[in-house]
């Protein structure tokens, strides 16, 4: 950062919010890339729309009583963060895990901001969840957490105001019970929330969207570079929604995924994992990756998920969530002839991990650019709900596939008109941060 404006901003950000690393990680990302931008729009300082675009618009937390299977009443803490609504409703999901806190909300909610602008449908940015974990609690339990969520919730949003979706820990189950829950206390059929089940609203592909996303992203950086995914090896970490269909369809366009993972580990097969085997273990059976070695005897599981870097690949997809990937893993995947690494989840790379792989020629794609499939599609459920109508499978996935090409070519060419040609990072930021500061700045100090 070069501006005496973003520095100062930076700095200020970071006394108020010291404990908060996630989203100063996440800030200070994008303030690296905009100099350039501010140079050659000075009103944007004037109108200090920067110290704005930082801060959200609003923060409901909130807390959720709940009674478990024992009749014990368990209290856990809910968050939505509405960050900005320059360009349209609040989008974005609901992550429910242990470890949520307000700075990986805030963090998840700056980034969709730019993200939902990238693919140019009219959806502003937000986030929200709870520090509770579905993994290991019944359907019942899972459903009174979910139901008292959204008792509180549903004050906060609706299908012109803001649309939360699914995330990690939130999955077609969680957004059912929330869905009921909605449409019980406002006595509304909607599109309030996305990411809904096909008999009440929700949209073929959405499921696919992120994971086919990043590999048609991909594919199209790829070609500009004179390479494809045919005959090419190919590392994922995760194995939820994202992971497998960005497995699923890296395979179709004719690569070989080699490893999957985890929390607990990952495995390696080095044929090519079945991914219908990873479906029924993930997505049928709600078990964890182990499971995979012991159906399919020429693969090989190791604890600890971070050991997935050290497989040699062509390719590396991350998949799985923030800051999984460091400098160490960077260099273990460099040194082991690894040709890219294309970003599935949000953030999961390290700045300093990001640094050694772009100056080491590898090709890397931000995730706030190559995983936007799923956020793409979302928005065009809201489409869908809003007219009432069912698109087919191909329909919708001809859409996401033209937004994520667009979304590529958006990012190398204003990375190319500010002087950063091939830095996809500064492109994808700098396309979606010009999206919304010109909203903003035409819609006045608000």
């Amino acid at each position: 950062m070069n501006s005496q404006y973003l520095n100062g901003l930076y700095q200020e950000l970071e006394n108020r919010y010291p404990e908060q690393k996630e989203y100063l990680q996440a800030v200070r990302e994008v303030f690296s890339s905009i100099d350039p931008v501010l140079e050659k729009h000075p009103e944007y300082e004037k109108a200090n729309i920067v110290g704005r675009m930082i801060e959200p618009e609003r923060i409901v937390i909130f807390r959720v009583p709940w009674t478990d299977d024992n009749g014990s009443v368990q209290v856990n803490r809910g968050y939505r963060v509405q960050f900005n609504s320059a360009i349209g409703p609040y989008k974005g999901g609901l992550r429910f895990r242990e470890n949520v806190n307000l700075s990986i909300l805030k963090f998840l909610g700056f980034e969709q901001v730019f993200k939902n602008a990238l693919t140019s449908l009219p959806m502003g940015g937000g986030k929200g969840g709870s520090d509770f974990d579905p993994k290991g609690r019944s359907d019942r339990e899972v459903m009174a957490f979910c139901q008292s969520f959204m008792t509180e919730l549903v004050k906060y949003i609706g299908p012109d105001s803001d649309v939360p979706a699914g995330d990690i820990g939130v999955g077609k189950r969680e957004i059912g019970y929330l869905y009921g829950q909605y449409k019980r206390l406002t006595g509304e059929w909607n599109g309030s929330l996305t990411g809904k089940g096909l008999t009440y609203g929700g949209s073929l592909g959405r499921t696919q969207a992120t994971g086919y996303g990043l590999c048609y992203f991909t594919e199209a950086y790829l070609k500009d570079n004179g390479m494809s995914f045919k005959d090419q090896n190919v590392v994922i970490s995760g194995s939820g929604n994202v992971a497998i269909y960005a497995a699923e369809k890296a395979k179709q366009l004719g690569a070989k995924v080699i490893a999957m993972s985890d929390s607990d580990g990952y495995v390696y097969d080095p044929s090519g994992i079945d991914i219908e085997t990873i479906k029924m273990i993930k997505e049928g059976k709600r078990d964890r990756i182990y499971k995979y070695a012991d159906l399919v005897p020429a693969a090989e599981y190791h604890e600890g998920c971070k050991g997935i870097w050290t497989v040699p690949c062509d390719f590396a997809m991350p998949c799985a969530t923030q800051n999984e990937l460091d400098r160490d893993d960077a260099e273990a995947l460099i040194k082991n002839g690894c040709k890219g690494v294309f970003e599935g989840a949000n953030m999961p790379s390290t700045p300093e991990a990001i640094s050694l792989i772009q100056s080491s020629g590898l090709l890397y794609s931000p995730g706030k650019a190559s995983n936007a499939g799923g956020v793409a599609v979302s928005g065009l459920e809201m489409s869908q709900n809003a007219q009432h109508l069912n698109w087919t499978f191909e329909e919708v996935d001809c859409k996401l596939k033209e937004i994520m090409i667009n979304i590529y070519k958006n990012s190398r060419d204003t990375a190319a008109e500010y002087g950063k040609e091939g830095d996809l990072v500064s492109g994808a930021n700098i396309a979606g941060f010009v999206k919304v500061a010109n909203a903003m700045l035409e819609q006045g100090v608000c």
